[in-house]
């Protein structure tokens, strides 16, 4: 008689990505945690919880609300042997402190002929939705991805934080690590239900720079990471009610790019639509369509691309919801496209 299968640990994001970080630092005593509100109230998006509990103050410590010091105290840290993770609560801040992640932390190799490394990773919540105006609200991926010396990773699923965030600990370069709000499970945030799936207890790591096929089809390929991947889902469930059959691509890495599975996705079915919660020009969505375009792939219709418009993001969720890729607008730009192409 077989053993019962054993019942599924579902996690949020916010448990996922706290748990790979307690085990991290149970396994490597170099491994400590700083940013603000990360200790004793376990991060404003619940990355941190029971952190405090398990490691102490040494090892989680909350910083003034200055992020050029504490950003560049961690590239320090990093430089010195020690493995850092911080926080920047909101990616939007990221100007306060661009000095200590790019000129520092992502040339730190480089600059000394690989003598000196810089094994750090910042975290950084993006995305809008929630009327929080344009200096906490935006993504940004493509200034992250755009530089030379950073890895950049954004997962859509509980499973993924985890496995992501293990794997950026453990990477010797520095990695920033996206979670997007909409994905946490926090309640005062509300979340997307596919988000949360089974989390392994046991440490594992996933291939920073690897995508993943999350549903097969002949027709289009579909290309999300974050919270756009459960739009694509969700409009490749319409569509297959067309009788279109879209192929769904999870990116989970923004640098190193996967363009070899998005091109080969693409090889078969001969069309392409990005979806992209960051600005529209100079984008992730731009850099895959111009891949897909550059390779040579022969397609069966222009490759097309839904994202945010190239505007600050509102306060007013009236206007601000409007302006967010979703579902309904990715079904109606490939059955507009596939419309025309059969013209």
């Amino acid at each position: 008689m077989s053993a019962p299968h054993a019942s599924p640990r579902r996690l949020t994001i916010a448990k996922a990505i706290s748990e790979a970080l307690s085990q991290a630092m149970s396994d490597d005593p170099s491994v400590l945690v700083m940013g603000e509100d990360i200790a004793q109230l376990g991060g404003v998006f619940g990355t941190t919880q029971g952190l405090l509990a398990a490691h102490g103050p040494e090892r989680v410590r909350d910083t003034p609300i200055s992020e050029t010091g504490f950003i560049g105290a961690a590239v320090g840290l990093a430089a010195s042997g020690m493995r850092p993770v911080v926080e920047l609560m909101f990616v939007d801040f990221f100007g306060v402190c661009f000095d200590a992640i790019y000129n520092l932390a992502a040339k730190q190799s480089y600059f000394s002929g690989g003598r000196v490394r810089c094994p750090m990773v910042l975290m950084t919540s993006v995305g809008g939705g929630y009327g929080d105006a344009g200096q906490h609200s935006q993504c940004l991926y493509a200034s992250f991805a755009h530089m030379p010396g950073l890895k950049v990773v954004m997962p859509s699923n509980a499973h993924d934080a985890k496995g992501l965030m293990l794997a950026a600990i453990a990477d010797d370069n520095p990695v920033v690590f996206m979670f997007h709000k909409a994905l946490q499970g926090m309640g005062w945030l509300g979340t997307v239900p596919g988000s949360i799936v089974h989390v392994p207890q046991e440490r594992y790591t996933l291939d920073i720079g690897r995508a993943a096929v999350v549903r097969e089809g002949g027709d289009l390929t579909l290309v999300g990471w974050g919270a756009t991947l459960h739009h694509a889902l969700d409009a490749a469930g319409q569509l297959a009610q067309d009788g279109i059959e879209a192929e769904v691509i999870d990116l989970r890495t923004l640098a190193p790019l996967d363009r070899d599975t998005v091109c080969a996705s693409v090889a078969r079915t001969g069309r392409l639509l990005v979806v992209d919660d960051d600005y529209r020009s100079c984008g992730v969505a731009a850099e895959l369509i111009a891949s897909v375009c550059e390779r040579g792939v022969a397609l069966r219709m222009a490759p097309q691309r839904v994202t945010h418009p190239d505007v600050p993001i509102p306060f007013s969720p009236a206007l601000e919801h409007p302006l967010l890729p979703d579902a309904a607008k990715i079904v109606a730009q490939v059955r507009a496209s596939m419309k025309a192409e059969a013209a």
